[in-house]
């Protein structure tokens, strides 16, 4: 699930993104113009932006231009008009804008679109620190950290500034509480999907059914978090054998 922010005038647009977007699997943010839209960014940085260019308090592009001069353009931004022309639309590109949807969108080209933006933000999150791998000794026992729940009690150690849970093959994932809160979030929907995919021998049926997701939106959340269905499936069988 992505966190996505929707800016646009028009109240019919907000409410059909909202619903197309919701039924992905996605969190909706509405603003409906560039004062809110501010506000939802100072509140914190989306996953992504679906930015209209023509609002009556200021248009898209210069919003676009006040988050790059402020250094806030961290989440990709895609920019959506119905009457912009292929300058304003190359100029939002220059700007840092990641893609432009004409209106009417649609309903592929948006999601595809979307699907896009979410991976490029996957990767941005990704590229300064990996997110930690699979570790074969589990750490000493500090009540300074914190524990998941588990399948069993002896499943999750707490550590010094992060916590240690044993996957579905009794390897140890160890995860950073010193991490951004995005890539902590990230790192552990990968342990847990791993987890999942392990113990249930790469089955894709079986890991949405114990999860709650839909296999679409399974398949798509494990392409998001580079998780590999097939390698793990591999990796299952081998330690059955």
């Amino acid at each position: 699930m992505a966190n996505i922010l929707v800016v646009d005038d028009e109240m019919g647009i907000r409410e059909l993104l909202s619903e197309i977007l919701s039924d992905e699997g996605h969190a909706i943010q509405l603003a409906e113009n560039a004062q809110q839209a501010r506000e939802a960014r100072a509140a914190g940085a989306p996953d992504l932006v679906l930015l209209d260019i023509w609002m009556p308090d200021t248009d898209g592009v210069t919003l676009l231009k006040e988050w790059q001069r402020d250094g806030l353009l961290t989440m990709p931004v895609i920019m959506m008009s119905g009457h912009a022309t292929i300058d304003t639309a190359v100029e939002a590109t220059r700007i840092g804008a990641l893609n432009f949807l004409e209106k009417p969108i649609a309903l592929q080209k948006l999601l595809k679109a979307v699907q896009a933006g979410l991976t490029r933000a996957q990767e941005t999150v990704r590229a300064p620190a990996v997110a930690p791998r699979p570790v074969l000794a589990a750490q000493p026992e500090d009540t300074a950290g914190a524990s998941f729940n588990a399948p069993n009690p002896a499943a999750a150690i707490a550590v010094r500034g992060g916590a240690t849970v044993a996957g579905a093959d009794n390897h140890s994932f160890s995860l950073s509480f010193d991490l951004p809160l995005r890539e902590a979030r990230d790192a552990f929907e990968r342990m847990y999907f791993e987890h999942h995919l392990g113990r249930e021998g790469g089955s894709m049926t079986r890991v949405a059914e114990k999860t709650g997701l839909e296999r679409t939106h399974l398949y798509r959340k494990l392409k998001q978090l580079g998780v590999e269905p097939g390698k793990l499936a591999k990796k299952a069988a081998s330690a059955r054998d």
